[in-house]
């Protein structure tokens, strides 16, 4: 499974159009979220998987990197293109909504 740090995202959402989930649960991600990020509870993921691309390349959020790393497995495992973002939202320093 491929990583990104908190860093290396940041870089990435100033130059590029890329697609964010967050995995955290709806109160969580209450407190601040990656602008643009769409919130799916890692408990609803597979659920929803059907409205994701498998064209399209995600990055996986939560607070600390555990439950992203389930769904970055979860996802890779059913072929879509999948980035864990290591030490989650405790380790973001950019900009949240």
């Amino acid at each position: 499974m491929k990583e990104i740090t908190p860093k290396e995202m940041e870089s990435l959402l100033k130059k590029e159009n890329i697609h964010v989930i967050d995995v955290r649960e709806t109160e969580e991600v209450k407190a601040g979220k990656i602008p643009d990020a769409v919130n799916i509870p890692l408990g609803l993921l597979e659920f929803r998987m059907h409205e994701l691309d498998k064209a399209k390349e995600y990055i996986m959020v939560c607070r600390s990197g555990g439950r992203s790393f389930k769904a970055s497995q979860l996802l890779e495992n059913h072929g879509f293109k999948v980035f864990n973002m290591a030490g989650g939202m405790l380790e973001w320093d950019g900009p949240t909504e």
